[in-house]
């Protein structure tokens, strides 16, 4: 059994958890847990459960409180952990593992003794922060605890939060870096450090004047709320983007990703864990140390469970006997833009981090533009990263955004590497020539959206409105990427009722999955960005048959359609071959011998792209 504390104050075994109903027992309990393993006064406990004007009979009425609490932990099956009375107070004994305040603090002081690799500590930050799970002690009803409290746990948050931005700019990833930080400065306006997080990571990712539109927004709220200027660091910032500065390889950013030096007098380090960026992609070498926990790959990891067990499977078993066991073990994972490919292969690349001693590579085989990297480049870069003489011990590469096979072959070397792909394409041909197991991922099921929304979104905000909750996931189609880009929204507006948030999403879904002041978190830019790369050729054809009706993707023997007013076919039918090099662009589901699909959102998209371009045609 295990007390949640970071959200509403619930008892969770395994799956199943119990959100506490608001009483005074659940009072004294929070406070407590609040400061577990220490004796909290009697006048303290009395504060905290009747506030400042207290009933004659506090005293005795705590004493009851404390027998009610004893028969509530009676009833759900709570061992090992007790109230004591002892002089002056009372005391509970707790854990990291059956405390989540406690398993949060005990991570994030696991972090701090990894700040010299910045990959681990980002990891083990990412879990320590994955434990909270809504609005703080939301069924507590303590003006005290509330105002005393509350305020320095969100403190502790939003210092792990701040570290973790810092390390993801550092490490180069600010793309990743600005979702959280679209959400932290919403919620937090008056938090200056996330404002200067979030132009940074806005400039270094090609957007200068959407840097500096939010520059001089911050600065019109601090004058108009607070009637002060912006910090010097955040006009220092604002300085260096209107001179076109380099901020890549600066001051704190730098700070996060390479240890200070070491002074003269010290002695030499000890070998052990190093960080490397392969063009702005982290490289983590070793993995993270034995007994590290549960660490996700990704916040609020939900789903893909059967996905996740064989493919650490397949990565952790022994090679095969033979001249097929000196290959390199290849895992792809496949499927459309913003299905979760990349969540899942680093999920899985940290579940099994104990097996790879010589470590684990992420590369991003695309760059910022969306541009591939050349294989040349990459393995050259791979080489150097790894090193020689790992004598024998095993690597795990994990190669993500892959645009072509080409890209893939000359890193499938050395026996002694695992390597697992992402890509949109179906890379058959790498498949055909180094073997390996395909992974194609689709939407997710009912069960695992809402699963998604339970993590995202807190236990408490879903299952008061459990129907809406299952609607809104319908009109993201269940997609992962609409979900991910809803729930940002949501959390940046904590007092909307999901019923609300379900007609103003279902009155037009496309516009509205969208980070307003971030266009290019939407749904329909990921889209845009996928028929891109696409042959132009193959992308009108695409955009054809998306407007078109269904009958283009059934089983109708399409030229034997019905004629149009000057006797030529009004869909003319489209060749195999085009349905087939889409379906291995992962836009379109399925193929022969049952129809293709398109998900409704992508198709959604497809209809008002051919109606805008038809507008703009027609006013010329």
């Amino acid at each position: 059994m295990r007390f949640q504390l970071l959200g509403p104050l619930a008892l969770a075994d395994g799956p199943d958890v119990v959100v506490l109903q608001p009483s005074k027992p659940v009072i004294l309990l929070a406070a407590l847990l609040l400061h577990a393993n220490s004796t909290v006064s009697s006048d303290y406990l009395q504060r905290a459960v009747w506030g400042e004007d207290q009933p004659a009979t506090a005293r005795a009425a705590l004493q009851t409180c404390v027998l009610r609490l004893r028969r509530l932990f009676t009833k759900h099956g709570v061992t090992g952990t007790s109230i004591e009375a002892v002089p002056g107070g009372y005391r509970i004994t707790a854990g990291p593992p059956t405390l989540d305040l406690l398993g949060f603090r005990d991570q994030v002081r696991r972090a701090t003794a990894l700040v010299r690799d910045p990959e681990a500590e980002l990891y083990t930050l990412k879990d320590a922060l994955s434990l909270w799970q809504g609005s703080l002690l939301a069924n507590v009803r303590s003006d005290v605890l509330h105002r005393d409290e509350v305020p320095r746990l969100s403190e502790e948050r939003l210092r792990a939060v701040e570290r973790v931005c810092d390390l993801l700019l550092g490490l180069g990833r600010c793309g990743e870096a600005l979702v959280d930080l679209w959400t932290a400065t919403r919620v937090y306006p008056g938090h200056e450090r996330f404002h200067e997080q979030l132009i940074e990571a806005l400039y270094r990712t090609g957007r200068q004047s959407q840097a500096l539109a939010e520059y001089r927004r911050v600065k019109g709220f601090l004058l108009d709320e607070l009637g002060v200027d912006p910090s010097p660091s955040l006009r220092q910032l604002e300085l260096s983007i209107l001179r076109g500065e380099d901020l890549g390889a600066g001051g704190a950013v730098r700070a996060a990703v390479e240890p200070a030096p070491a002074p003269a007098s010290a002695p030499a380090p000890v070998p052990g864990p190093t960080s490397r960026v392969i063009q702005g992609a982290a490289v983590s070498l070793p993995a993270a140390a034995p007994g590290a926990g549960r660490v996700p790959a990704v916040p609020h990891f939900t789903g893909r469970e059967v996905e996740a067990a064989a493919m650490a499977a397949r990565l952790t078993a022994p090679p095969p006997p033979g001249a097929d066991g000196q290959r390199p073990l290849t895992v792809l994972v496949s499927g459309a833009p913003g299905i979760g490919k990349s969540a899942l292969a680093q999920h899985v690349a940290h579940l099994v981090r104990d097996s790879f001693p010589a470590g684990r590579l992420l590369v991003r085989m695309t760059r910022a533009d969306g541009h591939p990297r050349t294989a040349d480049e990459v393995a050259a870069e791979v080489g150097a990263a790894l090193g020689p003489g790992r004598a024998g011990e095993r690597a795990l590469l994990v190669l993500d955004d892959v645009v072509d096979a080409d890209q893939v072959r000359p890193l499938l070397t050395p026996p002694d590497l695992a390597v697992v792909v992402t890509s949109r394409m179906g890379l058959g041909g790498l498949i055909a020539t180094h073997g390996g197991w395909v992974h194609r991922l689709t939407a997710f099921t009912e069960a695992e959206s809402y699963a998604l929304l339970l993590a995202a979104l807190g236990t408490e905000r879903v299952e008061a409105e459990p129907h809406e909750a299952r609607q809104l996931a319908a009109l993201c189609g269940h997609f992962p990427a609409a979900l991910r880009i809803l729930t940002a929204r949501l959390l940046t507006r904590p007092g909307l009722r999901l019923g609300d948030a379900v007609d103003w999403l279902g009155d037009d879904p496309l516009a509205r999955l969208t980070l307003t002041d971030s266009p290019d978190h939407s749904v329909s830019g990921l889209f845009d960005r996928a028929l891109g790369r696409l042959d132009p050729r193959l992308s009108e054809a695409f955009l054809r048959i998306g407007a078109g009706p269904p009958e283009l993707l059934g089983e109708t023997d399409i030229a034997d359609g019905p004629e149009g007013p000057d006797g030529t076919k009004d869909h003319p039918p489209v060749p195999e071959d085009v349905l087939e090099q889409l379906a291995d662009a992962g836009l379109l589901e399925d193929g022969p011998p049952g129809p293709y699909r398109i998900h409704d959102l992508l198709r959604a998209h497809l209809r008002r792209t051919v109606r805008i371009r038809n507008r703009r045609t027609e006013k010329v």
